[in-house]
């Protein structure tokens, strides 16, 4: 496993030799986690002076997420996992609020940019590694920033936009890292109704945003009697591979990438990273050209598909709290819900159960103190619980309010509608 040309392998410690002191290290979110050369890092972590780790999503729990490196090693995040939340809870970890899209461009900005540090499948013949399962957030940073590289034989061999040859890179190393295994969750009956009630929205044709979990693979494998679906997500999971494989998604029907299954990263069985090795019809390109509303705008019939914790009966999302307390962040929601918003013929789902586990409606008069707005009022289209479609776009308060109590749980109607008129949002005697 060496390049045809250049520099070849190294140890993962030389790369200790490519970081300055207060350097700002960029490492990709899932699978293009560098775990290799995170190892090294933290090995040598009395070397580094100021250094910090950007990135969304961390695959691995580590001594420097949880503040036991210093001032040597410490990590900021764009959106927390599990690997990470714990440490925020307990200040050793920053958090960056941003829309997926504008990540590059805040990195750019806002950090030294000093490295990149990802995982990678082998290079081919003529010198190109690729970044497998991901673009995300660094592929827009090819050639104008340093990468090390960390090969495995496990990184698939993808197209699009992610490609960078030897003699961008500082330096690269092998190991045998495995992927992470994301398993589809089992639906349960909310899940199936909320699939039910999406997928009857869903035209021939329509581009689809969708991403993981139960949800979304319960909508995916309502669709198999659809024509010429394209896909344009931030993220493919392996309902996608089924809908490619039976012939339903084509993207003939596209407007941007025609006939191509467009995402910026991956993550799910090892059956989905085999199709997605030498793959021609599939194009991993950069958040900022994926979800950026805009593009996403240009395609007809969009339709994007995201989950929230709570909505209140102006229509406002909290899609990053669970009951008051930060949980992740707002990763790419609101840029589709804009693009879907600007689309001809485009909708946009916020999708969640009505209750709790514990009963407490998700439906709230007000969100739950502490909650943060992901999607505007502004911008929610419908939302959508087992109980049905409340549809938003264009309707007064008063009316939004009245949509939303119809698709709460019926245990907890009653108790909306009162909430409702004693705060103004609806008016006694003027039903319709």
């Amino acid at each position: 496993m060496s390049a045809p040309t250049g520099i070849g392998p190294v140890p993962a410690e030389a790369l200790l030799e490519h970081v300055p002191p207060r350097a700002d290290l960029i490492v990709p979110l899932a699978n293009g986690e560098p775990g290799a050369l995170l190892d090294a890092l933290e090995a040598g972590h009395e070397r580094l002076e100021g250094v910090r780790v950007h990135q969304m999503h961390a695959r691995e729990e580590r001594a420097y997420i949880r503040g036991e490196l210093g001032d040597h090693l410490r990590h900021v995040s764009y959106f927390l996992s599990a690997a990470t939340r714990p440490s925020y809870w307990a200040g050793e970890v920053d958090l960056v609020p941003a829309n997926f899209s504008e990540m590059p461009r805040t990195l750019r900005e806002h950090t030294n940019c000093s490295l990149v540090l990802a995982a990678a499948s082998p290079p081919d013949r003529h010198g190109y590694f690729t970044l497998g399962t991901n673009a995300d957030y660094v592929a827009p940073l090819i050639g104008h920033v340093p990468f090390f590289l960390e090969v495995t034989p496990h990184m698939p061999r993808t197209f699009g936009l992610n490609q960078i040859h030897v003699s961008q890179i500082a330096g690269w190393t092998e190991s045998d890292r495995a992927l992470e295994v994301v398993t589809p969750p089992g639906a349960d009956a909310r899940d199936e109704a909320i699939a039910d009630l999406v997928a009857t929205e869903i035209p021939d044709g329509a581009t689809l945003q969708v991403g993981i979990g139960a949800i979304p693979n319960a909508l995916l494998s309502r669709l198999t009697n659809h024509k010429d679906l394209g896909i344009h997500t931030e993220l493919i999971s392996d309902g996608v591979v089924d809908l490619v494989e039976a012939g339903v998604v084509t993207g003939t029907r596209k407007q941007v990438r025609r006939n191509k299954v467009v995402a910026t990263f991956c993550l799910g069985t090892r059956r989905l990273y085999d199709w997605l090795d030498d793959n021609g019809a599939v194009e991993m390109l950069p958040v900022d050209i994926v979800n950026d509303p805009r593009r996403i705008a240009m395609e007809e019939d969009f339709m994007s598909i995201n989950a929230t914790t709570e909505v209140d009966l102006y229509g406002q999302c909290a899609s990053e709290t669970i009951a008051g307390r930060y949980w992740s962040s707002s990763g790419g929601q609101a840029d589709f819900a804009r693009g879907a918003m600007y689309a001809r013929g485009g909708k946009a789902f916020v999708v969640l159960h009505s209750t709790t586990s514990k009963g407490r409606s998700r439906i709230r008069a007000q969100l739950t103190e502490g909650s943060v707005v992901t999607t505007l009022k502004n911008t929610v289209d419908h939302v959508v619980t087992e109980h049905g479609i409340a549809r938003l776009r264009g309707r007064s308060l008063s009316d939004r309010a009245r949509a939303l109590i119809a698709v709460a749980h019926p245990d907890h109607r009653e108790e909306l509608e009162r909430e409702a008129l004693a705060s103004g949002i609806l008016r006694a005697g003027r039903a319709r």
